[in-house]
């Protein structure tokens, strides 16, 4: 079972602020799922053929050949912003 100070280390790491109350709640749910996760890992699979979904769709293949692959116009038309070529984007740090 998580404890309550693991929840708040955690919470502390992440930058999130939880009252006490919130850090029981969560440590009891996060303890739930960590709880179905062990049942799963203990699922014997050994012989089951790995699928990724449950429809057998495969993608057809292209020819894998060198192309410019390259059409600023088009990308950028689909920019907020652009400038010389390139995509402009909010500064987000200091």
């Amino acid at each position: 079972m998580l404890t309550k100070d693991a929840v708040a280390k955690i919470a502390h790491l992440s930058r999130l602020r939880l009252s006490g109350e919130e850090a029981e709640h969560y440590a009891a749910e996060i303890s739930a799922i960590l709880t179905w996760i062990e049942q799963l890992a203990a699922v014997d699979t050994q012989g089951v053929p790995q699928m990724v979904s449950v429809a057998d769709l495969r993608l057809p293949w292209r020819k894998d050949e060198v192309t410019d692959g390259t059409q600023p116009e088009a990308v950028l038309q689909n920019a907020p912003a652009a400038d010389h070529g390139c995509f402009l984007v909010p500064k987000v740090m200091e």
